[in-house]
């Protein structure tokens, strides 16, 4: 695709010369043509790959509708919610030469797979969150034909391959600044434990966040009111092909979190998967290279469980609420323990989740952890849940009664929890 090709080269040029903040965590120091990995060869499982063999099999079908074309079709066929629509005018994706503040992209996310949009863009961009694989980027042609099917881009990983991922095919979350909507100096990496004042530079923002400022809405129309606080984006761009008139603050927090998440998960299984002498044959067993092996893993291990339960995220200091009706869905979502507590529970009043463990801990690719690391993550979280680990920053993010409701929550709702966990000899102190 020559205009795509073209359109991505102009985005690496902008991730080049603006980007800030190359990485907020170890980077994967391995290659995607491993084969314990196989990143391009490999088989897949995620979402994407699903429904293209349904729509092959014709037990599926995508309708075109108007400017907004596959959009419509595409979120019910992945059972991707419209009331996650966060909107980006900041030039800075794979269509970027179409975005501006009258007519954003618009992102569109679940657990498991993000939609973008661009009204007029030639084409659907989605990022799945594979199994095994990592982020699988693909895009369908924004052309009505009888039978369309989502094609496997590998050009994304110019932006998505590099040090804002950590080294691995993953999620891209920007906070942009600069003069104004078009001219961006400089950009970072943003995540939950970025302060709500330094997120969300050019993004719309619709919603209330109390006496916290954020970057979002810097656009012309705003100049000239009191404030640059919205409820939605009804009338300040043509809305034709928009599915939401909201860019809800919760579902923009709650996909800060998961972006950063989803790549630290990725960076965890291919740093075992590398590492693993059994998956390069020949091999030999060398104590001392296990030994080595075992020490990185636990490193990685405890990054992964820092980030998993929010020891360091950034608190709010004032209420936070949106109005497309999205807190309230993810909140009611997830499994629920016996007292029907569920870890998609949002707090939104000092931090993001009323139980500070991320509910990507139920992901598939949680699952599909090699054992290398799925091991070290899980006996790191025992030391951190139980209070072994009480260091002053563990036990200031995670009070006692936190930590034992999060334990409780597993133990109800985690099939795969090991017994470590179930046993009555695990106290929480």
């Amino acid at each position: 695709m020559r205009t795509g090709t073209v359109i991505c080269a102009a985005c690496l040029l902008w991730v080049a010369s603006t980007l800030l903040s190359a990485q907020r965590g170890g980077m994967f120091q391995g290659r995607s043509d491993d084969p314990a990995i196989n990143y391009l060869t490999g088989p897949l499982d995620n979402v994407v790959d699903t429904l293209n063999r349904r729509l092959a099999a014709g037990e599926a079908r995508l309708s075109f509708e108007g400017r907004s074309g596959y959009l419509k079709s595409t979120l019910e066929a992945l059972d991707v919610p419209v009331d996650s629509q966060l909107l980006v005018f900041s030039p800075t994706s794979l269509q970027a030469r179409r975005i501006n503040p009258q007519n954003p992209r618009a992102l569109f996310f679940a657990d498991r797979v993000a939609v973008g949009w661009v009204r007029d863009g030639d084409v659907l961009e989605v990022a799945a969150h594979d199994r095994t694989q990592g982020i699988v980027f693909y895009t369908l042609e924004q052309k009505p034909v009888e039978q369309p099917q989502f094609t496997r881009m590998t050009m994304c990983l110019g932006c998505h391959g590099g040090g804002p991922t950590l080294g691995i095919p993953g999620l891209l979350m920007f906070n942009t600044r600069g003069a104004d909507a078009r001219n961006v100096d400089r950009s970072e990496m943003m995540d939950h434990r970025s302060p709500l004042t330094e997120r969300y530079g050019g993004w719309f923002v619709t919603g209330a966040s109390g006496r916290i400022g954020h970057m979002g809405n810097g656009v012309p129309a705003l100049d000239n009111r009191p404030t640059r606080m919205i409820d939605s984006v009804a009338g300040l761009f043509d809305s034709d092909g928009y599915r939401s008139t909201y860019s809800d603050i919760a579902a923009l927090m709650v996909f800060t979190h998961q972006a950063h998440m989803t790549n630290l998960l990725i960076r965890a299984s291919w740093e075992a998967r590398a590492a693993d002498p059994a998956l390069h044959p020949p091999y030999s067993v060398d104590p001392e290279e296990s030994a080595r092996i075992a020490t990185v893993m636990r490193g990685v291990a405890e990054e992964v469980v820092d980030y998993l339960l929010f020891v360091d995220e950034a608190p709010l200091v004032d209420h936070v609420a949106g109005g497309s009706g999205f807190a309230a869905r993810f909140s009611a979502s997830g499994p629920r323990d016996s007292k029907g507590r569920s870890l998609y529970e949002l707090d939104l009043r000092t931090r993001l989740l009323k139980y500070r463990c991320s509910y990507l801990i139920y992901s598939p690719a949680f699952d599909a952890l090699p054992p290398a690391i799925k091991a070290p993550i899980y006996e790191r979280l025992r030391q951190v849940l139980s209070g072994e680990e009480h260091a002053p920053r563990y036990v200031s993010a995670l009070p006692r009664a936190d930590r034992q409701a999060i334990l409780d929550i597993l133990r109800d709702t985690k099939p795969d929890l090991p017994e470590v966990f179930r046993s009555a000899s695990l106290t929480v102190r």
